[in-house]
């Protein structure tokens, strides 16, 4: 297609590559307005469904000369039409705003938002007044000589001291030692220990070993979420008065533990814990039988360690007591939120996600306690530890018939933290050959606090009685 131009006014004019004489009227004629200036195209044949033209668009200076920019222009024709005028309305800003290119552009503004959410915006701290003179004196003393890693003598990690714990931590730890420490029971010895995880953290750990009773087995206690060992000391007790050593665990973020109070990064790295803390465990103990006790989140990661099957074999049965195999949130909308939130803010308490008003236990004096413990932490949960239960509760319920291992499970039917139900299920579906279920009518969540709390420890220790 061959065009030409006109300029109505000024000095202005448009020259179109190729250029052709204008006086040619018996061509097709499409032609526009805009900004003051008539724009006349000339075709010698009848024009396409669609056309582009490129223009050049010169302007006289000052100087006398020509200043040259490029116009394109798209038209619309029909196959004969006389003329037609193009107008830059709204359509074509629509059009702009889906194109591929504008959808790109989103893309990329929405990716560059979310890498603005990652990353760690940290700046440098204020050196206090010792750092500062250290700092001098390095400058005085001239530049510093890197000793390469390979040719330092690290101390091994028997002899190393562990790394300084953080304010909370020590605090909460301090306090699980004094009460481990003040406890003068005359028929049970209590003592403390830290154990040092694979990821280099330290877990406090205790065990009630029985004084005048023979130790027939031995059983490994894992408490529930935001709670610690220290609280089943009396169940503990009952289990030593029938010849069993107990050892208890506060998994990572609870009671004299490493980390955040109740936050829990993975649960994958409480059930790696629990692994490591039963062979530790059973080489103590050789030739006793060993069982794992766990409660609410605490048997879920005793269930999932269970599927391991080097675990399995070294454990002759597990009791569970309210286990997390089923929770259901406040909101659906959490279940979708919640890895998104998880990700981008895992330490954030939602406030939102917990069921307020909720009792675990009928026994007031028990709630009393409970909540009135430093060691248990009684904030609105952390998203990431409440994604956590979700997710392993998704894994439990599509494994629960690779559980083979001997159990007894018991669930309250009044219990709204986790389901009565998913725990049915567990037993339906298990392939342990032993397996025992007992449902309590009316019995809330934390069931050796409730007032029936001695008919249940009694149930408890005549099923482990009877697999000695």
């Amino acid at each position: 297609m061959s065009c030409a131009c006109v300029r109505t006014a000024g000095t202005e004019r448009i020259l179109l590559e190729p250029g052709i004489p204008a006086k040619n009227s018996n061509r097709p004629k499409l032609g526009f307005r805009a900004a003051g200036a008539e724009f006349a195209f000339y075709s010698p044949t009848p024009a396409p469904a669609s056309a582009l033209l490129r223009a050049r668009r010169r302007r006289r200076t000052t100087g006398g000369g020509f200043r040259t920019r490029h116009v394109e222009v798209s038209i619309m024709a029909t196959a004969s039409p006389p003329s037609l005028l193009l107008t830059s309305g709204a359509s074509g800003r629509i059009s702009a705003l889906f194109s591929l290119r504008a959808m790109r552009s989103l893309m990329m503004l929405i990716n560059a938002f979310f890498l603005l959410l990652l990353l760690p915006f940290r700046g440098r701290k204020p050196l206090s007044s010792s750092e500062k003179l250290s700092e001098d004196e390095n400058k005085q003393r001239g530049p510093v000589v890197r000793v390469p890693a390979t040719i330092v003598h690290w101390k091994s990690s028997s002899n190393s001291s562990p790394p300084p714990l953080d304010h909370d931590v020590a605090a909460r730890r301090a306090l699980a030692k004094l009460r481990v420490r003040q406890d003068d029971d005359q028929n049970s010895v209590r003592q403390f220990s830290i154990f040092a995880t694979t990821r280099g953290e330290t877990l406090f750990t205790q065990t009630w070993t029985p004084v005048s009773v023979n130790i027939r087995g031995v059983v490994i206690l894992m408490h529930g979420l935001n709670e610690h060992s220290g609280r089943y000391s009396g169940f503990a007790k009952q289990l030593n008065a029938n010849g069993f050593k107990v050892y208890g665990m506060d998994w990572i973020g609870h009671g004299g533990s490493d980390g955040l109070h109740a936050y829990v990064p993975s649960l994958d790295f409480a059930v790696a814990d629990m692994k490591s803390y039963i062979e530790k465990v059973v080489a103590e103990n050789p030739g006793l039988p060993c069982f794992c006790f766990g409660h609410s989140t605490g048997a879920a990661i005793i269930l999932k360690a269970m599927l391991d099957p080097k675990v399995e074999a070294c454990i002759d049965g597990v009791v569970l007591t309210s286990p997390a195999v089923g929770v259901q949130p406040s909101h659906p909308i959490f279940v979708i939120l919640a890895p998104v939130i998880a990700f981008l803010m895992p330490r954030y308490q939602l406030s939102a996600a917990n069921k307020t008003g909720i009792a675990v236990s009928r026994d007031p004096a028990a709630l009393a306690a409970k909540y009135s413990d430093p060691l248990v932490y009684t904030g609105a949960i952390r998203v990431r530890t409440g994604y956590e239960i979700l997710r392993i509760t998704s894994y439990l319920q599509q494994n629960l018939s690779k559980m083979k291992v001997p159990f007894l499970v018991l669930h309250g039917t009044a219990d709204t933290v986790t389901d009565p139900g998913a725990t049915q299920k567990l037993y339906d579906e298990a392939s342990s050959t032993d397996k025992t279920i007992t449902l309590y009518d009316g019995l809330l969540h934390d069931l050796l606090f409730e007032p029936e709390r001695e008919a249940i420890s009694k149930q408890i220790i005549d099923w482990l009685n009877h697999r000695i």
